[in-house]
């Protein structure tokens, strides 16, 4: 157990963060925080509910997320694409924090168009512009319609209703991604 003075709101939320990609969110309780970190009472001390302690995880997991997903090799030759099958893999490889983050409702955006417009998307949605030459608006459109996609996959792959197939996913995202960017540059001739 820490000392006594060094229990802080970040570290709390840093715990329930390690229980939620271990175990689930649904068991980041005051208990089982404080079996990881500290007693109960730092963590009552901190955060007037579990829901509270919950939410501090669900941001931590959320940046966690966005780092993940901007891990893409230098010399990637389809930038975008590396992004669509690094959020699959996330379902794949941090299944916990993939529900937590996307099916348990504890999401401040309760839509897609609200997430797409989110201040932690514009980075990723700068980076696609960017690697599309593409303007703001088209790139939210391209993004909407890859997102349907990816997310349709990340979800069957992390509730075990598809065996993920590399190949097969960047094919139909390869070609998603060429199909929604094509009908973005016909709207604007």
């Amino acid at each position: 157990m820490p000392p006594r003075g060094k229990i802080t709101r970040n570290s709390i939320a840093e715990a329930a963060f390690r229980i939620a990609r271990a175990r689930g969110a649904e068991c980041v309780n005051a208990r089982s925080v404080a079996e990881l970190h500290c007693s109960t009472q730092p963590v009552l001390y901190h955060f007037a509910t579990v829901e509270e302690v919950r939410q501090a995880a669900y941001h931590r997991a959320d940046r966690f997320h966005s780092a993940y997903l901007m891990t893409i090799p230098e010399d990637a030759a389809e930038p975008m694409l590396e992004i669509g099958l690094n959020y699959i893999r996330f379902a794949i490889e941090e299944p916990h924090l993939f529900r937590f983050l996307f099916q348990s409702g504890f999401a401040v955006e309760r839509s897609l168009p609200e997430m797409v417009d989110s201040d932690e998307l514009k980075p990723i949605l700068g980076f696609m512009g960017e690697a599309m030459g593409l303007g703001p608006e088209q790139t939210r459109e391209v993004f909407l319609t890859l997102a349907l996609l990816v997310h349709g996959y990340a979800s069957l792959i992390a509730s075990g209703g598809l065996v993920y197939d590399e190949k097969a996913v960047a094919a139909h995202l390869e070609r998603a991604c060429r199909g929604a960017v094509l009908a973005m540059e016909e709207e604007t001739k």
